[in-house]
């Protein structure tokens, strides 16, 4: 099989430079702690071996404000991973933390798809905290309840969230795009207290308006006292027992300072929900301390976030990038929360447009947004000014080998390049950048510093250079505390510890090389298996998104006599046309660039692809289609109706 230029000869494409190295957050950090440095492995096998003291050491690096307490780590009595208790003598306050700095300094930059709409400093965050903070308490909010939001990624959630985390409350959000009954099967798991809706927003410019939906949420959220809208509510129709404020009237008044409700390192903080395309969304729950540290090493060590740097992200507030972003503060940079189309009609570069207008230091982004750019020939660097732009960070599938390629020809020459992989599970990375390593060609960087990464084949043996299952083998900080619900504890061992005793199973297909890189093809669930060989779905996609007229592509694993063929379905540009010679081409290229076996033996024409709100591909759902079985969960998708033409895929010609 022909590689990536084999793995481990991966094409080294930029490299930091020792003024880069010597600045860098990572290597201030080595210094601080006295550790002899001579190697990033080195380092990283110190910080499992060693846990107690690299997370310690991480908490006095951050400068975490609380009590941290005698004790890191405390070991369950199986010695396994499950139940381990981390600080377990600590006191803190998320909110407390993301809450600090000068009061003048740049805190929060809000932009919409017209751009740059206001920027605040954190004297003024704070102060609309303390007075979001006043109306949660009128309304009855205390410590562990919860607070959901149905809202846009602009500055009132963010005041919502970190006023309800003040108080030790807990938060959960959806996004307004979600159909009522995606927002019915994720937080009426939880039953909040109370509920903070955006009624009316804009996207791709066209307005919305989810005035029934939030209806109908409250019809069956019998736990909801009251409802706070981000928005003018007239028009909204709900239960007279649930008391309805606008936000003005819910921040009307309050101190000029919030109080801050110190609690456990394991308290609750935030409940994330999976995407659901298996069954109802798990409601995973993450822990105020562990969210915190994990993030604070993520953006200080590996994303070398400085204070006073700008952080961003695009993401809506349903998805684990969201609360990643907002903790952005906690390392005194400012954020930019970004609400619309990353890719309006009206203008493809607005993102752009406002990275250069603020300064922006730090780019997060998915790789169908950089494949939408180059595909449609959009030269980001030679349209803007991007002098302030150090990093760009990438998730939510894997980053194909040609878009590193096209991200130093046409973004930025010195830039730091990093893919990264975790998930909602852990509200984090298990593998990603840092600014020690050169990026290589198609590879993720390096496992997370505290993170016990390996690759195991079907023997459980630890394996270079082949693929198998991602796992982590030992504890880490922001593993969930339960899923919510009935028989959270035992769900949560199923998901994630069932198939290999006292082993994090994370269900992504894998690979290390010898240079200690990643590659990432795909999750274990959808992975191809024709004739027993394991095929990760991001290797067909590498090479077929890559041929002129192909706009988009899925692949599934069609049964026939016991074994599968491999069936893709694409969506041609206009113009396009499948005929012998693009049935051709598909081939040829998959068979030279990936191997025989990933070869598709049936290639479909489809009108669209079947995407999650968050933006992955879901491969299930097209297979479970195709073969006359139930979808699970429509809800969680963003456009359902496109697997209607799948239904009778089995019954059409195919080339």
């Amino acid at each position: 099989m022909l590689k990536q230029a084999s793995l481990s000869e991966a094409k080294v494409l930029w490299q930091p430079s020792e003024a880069w190295i010597s600045n860098s957050n990572l290597m201030k950090f080595t210094h601080q702690i006295g550790f002899s440095f001579s190697s990033y492995d080195r380092l990283h096998r110190w910080s499992i071996a060693k846990p107690e003291e690299f997370w310690s050491a991480m908490w006095d690096f951050a400068e975490v404000i609380g009590e941290k307490g005698d004790k890191v780590i405390v070991p369950p009595e199986d010695g396994g991973m499950l139940g381990t208790k981390w600080f377990p003598d600590a006191s803190l306050n998320f909110a407390e933390n993301l809450l600090r700095g000068d009061d003048k300094r740049r805190a929060v930059i809000e932009a919409t798809e017209n751009g740059v709409s206001r920027t605040i400093s954190m004297g003024e965050l704070r102060e609309m905290v303390a007075h979001a903070q006043a109306g949660l308490r009128k309304l009855g909010v205390n410590n562990g309840d919860r607070v959901a939001g149905v809202v846009t990624n602009g500055v009132e959630a963010l005041v919502s969230l970190l006023a309800t985390t003040a108080l030790g409350a807990v938060w959960t959000s959806c996004s307004p795009d979600f159909g009522a009954k995606g927002i019915i099967d994720r937080i009426g798991q939880v039953q909040p207290k109370v509920l903070i809706a955006s009624l009316d927003y804009q996207y791709n410019g066209k307005p919305y308006d989810i005035r029934d939906n939030v209806a109908a949420v409250c019809e069956v959220l019998d736990g909801v006292s009251a409802v706070v809208t981000l928005n003018d509510h007239d028009g909204l129709s709900i239960n007279e027992k649930i008391t309805v404020l606008s936000w003005d009237d819910f921040t009307e008044s309050g101190p000029s300072l919030p109080e801050f409700t110190r609690v456990p390192f394991d308290h609750p903080l935030y409940i994330l929900y999976t995407s659901g395309t298996t069954g109802l969304p798990k409601a995973i729950v993450h822990s105020a301390g562990g969210t915190l540290i994990q993030h604070l090493k993520e953006h200080q060590l590996h994303c070398d976030v400085k204070s006073d740097e700008v952080l961003f992200w695009y993401t809506n507030t349903a998805w684990m990038m969201y609360p990643w972003l907002v903790s952005g503060l906690a390392s005194n940079a400012a954020i930019l929360l970004y609400d619309g189309s990353p890719l309006p009609k009206k203008n493809t570069g607005v993102l752009w447009e406002i990275a250069e207008e603020i300064g922006l230091n730090h780019f997060g982004t998915s790789p169908k947004y950089l494949d939408t750019l180059a595909k449609a020939g959009y030269g980001v660097g030679a349209e803007h000014d991007l002098s302030a732009l150090r990093t760009l960070l990438s998730c939510g599938s894997p980053l194909m080998a040609e878009q590193y390629d096209w991200v130093y020809e046409t973004i930025k020459e010195d830039i730091m390049l990093a893919s990264i992989s975790g998930g909602t599970e852990i509200i984090g990375c298990f593998v990603m950048g840092s600014p020690l390593h050169p990026v290589r060609r198609g590879e993720i960087s390096c496992k997370g510093l505290g993170m016990a990464v390996d690759v195991l084949d079907e023997r459980g043996a630890s394996v270079y250079e082949e693929k198998g299952d991602l796992v982590c083998t030992k504890p880490f900080p922001s593993m969930p505390i339960t899923f919510w619900g009935d028989d959270g504890d035992q769900r949560y061992f199923s998901a994630y510890f069932a198939e290999r005793k006292g082993i994090w199973t994370h269900g992504d297909l894998a690979e290390q090389t010898i240079d200690e890189t990643i590659v990432i093809y795909g999750r274990a669930d959808t992975t191809l298996n024709p004739g027993g060989v394991r095929i990760g779905t991001a290797e067909i996609y590498r090479v077929v998104e890559q041929i002129q007229g192909i706009k988009d592509s899925i692949v599934f694993g069609f049964p026939i006599d016991n074994d599968e063929e491999i069936a893709l379905c694409i969506v041609l540009e206009d113009g396009a046309e499948l005929n012998s010679d693009l049935v051709n081409q598909i081939r040829q290229e998959v068979r030279k660039k990936a191997s025989p076996r990933h070869t598709p033996k049936r290639i479909y024409t489809v009108n669209a692809i079947p995407y999650t709100i968050n933006g992955k591909k879901v491969e299930g759902a097209v297979r479970s289609t195709v073969l006359g079985t139930p979808v699970k969960n429509k809800g969680s998708l963003s456009n359902p109706e496109s697997l209607h033409e799948y239904t009778n895929l089995v019954e059409r010609s195919y080339h």
